[in-house]
């Protein structure tokens, strides 16, 4: 382990242990009298000559009324970002305001940094410093170079231990992506391995105390100091299974629900002020460009849906085909993807999103079983997408995916249901952090996937992430997993490894 990375993670856990040099807030005033950096730092979204920087103040951080013990006034923080880890050299410090109407959340947009270069970043506010992060900007337009990140989705603080979140940062990847479920909204469950505080999330008061119980996770503070992030909500960030209609569970406060959740995800997240809530609405999909080597799309599958296909559960009466009309995205997203396939300049098309994009037969017997939560609700919008990148400069597609609590590696096809058509994309699935509990492998949890679904190449039910390595010649991908969460500090190991040629949508 390097000095670097050694720093960041024993940093993740405590203060900083170098002094400060050149921080000046005058703190003789100051009401917050208890370290208030009890929810870590973070950062994300980079591009050659930034990212941004989080923290929050919460010296109280699961108080009812979710602001975290602070008081309801704005409180001076201090940044600085330096070349190294002790901070000799300081490359660039600030002062922001830290104000109660976005519970004291801080999100620092830097510029003017070196591209491709590494950084370490902290903060102080009334005496007290924060932990030390690591970050990194993405490289100059036009360059190649190589880029190792680790993906994640579905961490309910219930179903066990964060132990993944710490293998993913003893990685120390240069980036991280995460697929949503970053939070859940459940009260506590019988048979629970950790408890929630507080009730289901409804108000947001309680999204921000749910936000700042799972930010005191010691496993996640590391997983977030160790590289800036990209970030993408799912459903459980607001309710289960939520779309922008619901008719079969009517929730007339339903929009109060949503926009109170957006508020506390944009307050708990390293994200742009483009992306800030306004009431019920969020502009979450995004285009983040690393260097000539790789686009991600990163995707907002919730907001814009139609009424759900054939309900919330898998269904082997739901048509083959639905309404040319029906979509997951929406046609202003859609239209958007589409445009940026056929703009495509880079190596790597990375689309990173939330729910399983490839056919997915779950059924036994000669009718398929559908899940109209995922693409096969919504065949005719898939399809589109899938021409799209074949009718496009797109030299690799990758489709990344979340959601459904297992790792799985598939190829996409031209037509789902006829095995001679072309090959667009490889989709690579990654399981949960928690979600789920220990999950299990067996022979028949693999034989009743594989074999009426042959375009998929590896099933795995345990708990993980994964891990990728991105060059000019081939993408490798490393379905990491953990063998359990039901206590902490399981090792982590390689389920499977498959390698994407360049040119070549295949899992070899």
């Amino acid at each position: 382990m390097s000095v670097s990375r050694r720093t960041v993670l024993k940093g993740a856990l405590g203060v900083s242990i170098f002094p400060l040099v050149g921080f000046t807030a005058d703190v003789r005033r100051s009401p917050v009298r208890v370290d208030p950096f009890t929810l870590g730092v973070a950062s994300g979204e980079p591009v050659p000559d930034g990212v941004v920087l989080w923290t929050r103040l919460a010296p109280d951080p699961l108080a009812d009324d979710g602001l975290g013990g602070m008081p309801a006034r704005p409180v001076a923080v201090e940044w600085e970002v330096a070349a190294d880890d002790r901070f000799a050299r300081v490359e660039q410090r600030g002062v922001v305001d830290a104000s109660p109407e976005s519970a004291h959340s801080v999100h620092v947009a830097l510029t003017g940094l070196r591209p491709n270069a590494e950084y370490f970043y902290r903060f102080r506010a009334s005496g007290f410093v924060s932990s030390t992060g690591r970050t990194r900007t993405a490289p100059a337009a036009g360059s190649m170079g190589a880029l190792t990140m680790c993906v994640a989705s579905c961490a309910n603080y219930e179903h066990g231990w964060f132990t993944a979140y710490r293998r993913m940062a003893e990685e120390a990847p240069d980036l991280v992506v995460h697929l949503g479920d970053y939070s859940y909204e459940y009260a506590t469950r019988p048979g629970a391995v950790r408890r929630h505080v507080g009730s289901e999330t409804v108000t947001l008061a309680n999204y921000r105390q749910r936000y700042a119980q799972y930010r005191t996770d010691p496993d996640l503070q590391a997983a977030h100091a160790a590289a800036p992030w990209l970030v993408v909500f799912d459903d459980h960030e607001v309710s289960n299974n939520w779309a922008d209609r619901m008719p079969e569970e009517p929730q007339p406060d339903f929009p109060a629900r949503r926009a109170a959740a957006l508020q506390a995800y944009y307050e708990n997240m390293p994200l742009r002020s483009a992306a800030q809530p306004r009431g019920a609405d969020m502009q979450l999909y995004r285009r983040i460009e690393w260097g000539a080597l790789a686009t991600f799309h990163m995707l907002d599958t919730r907001q814009y849906r139609s009424d759900q296909a054939c309900g919330d559960v898998y269904r082997s009466d739901c048509p083959e085909r639905f309404d040319i009309a029906r979509t997951l995205t929406g046609s202003a997203q859609e239209h958007w993807l589409i445009n940026g396939f056929q703009q495509s300049r880079a190596r790597w098309d990375i689309i990173g999103q939330q729910v399983f994009f490839s056919q997915l037969d779950l059924s036994p017997g000669p009718q398929r079983g559908v899940n109209p939560d995922a693409w096969d609700g919504y065949v005719a919008n898939r399809d589109r997408l899938v021409a799209g990148m074949l009718n496009s400069p797109v030299r690799n597609a990758v489709v990344l995916t979340g959601d459904v609590h297992a790792h799985w590696a598939a190829e996409v096809r031209e037509r789902a249901d006829d095995p001679l058509s072309r090959t667009a994309a490889t989709e690579l699935v990654m399981t949960s952090i928690t979600s789920g509990g220990d999950g299990s492998d067996t022979r028949a949890d693999v034989d009743a996937i594989l074999p009426q679904n042959p375009h998929i190449r590896y099933f795995s039910n345990r708990r993980g992430y994964l891990r990728a390595r991105v060059t000019p010649d081939d993408l490798q991908a490393d379905f990491r997993i953990v063998p359990y969460v039901s206590r902490p500090g399981a090792a982590v190991h390689t389920g499977a490894t498959f390698t994407v040629p360049d040119r070549i949508p295949r899992l070899l």
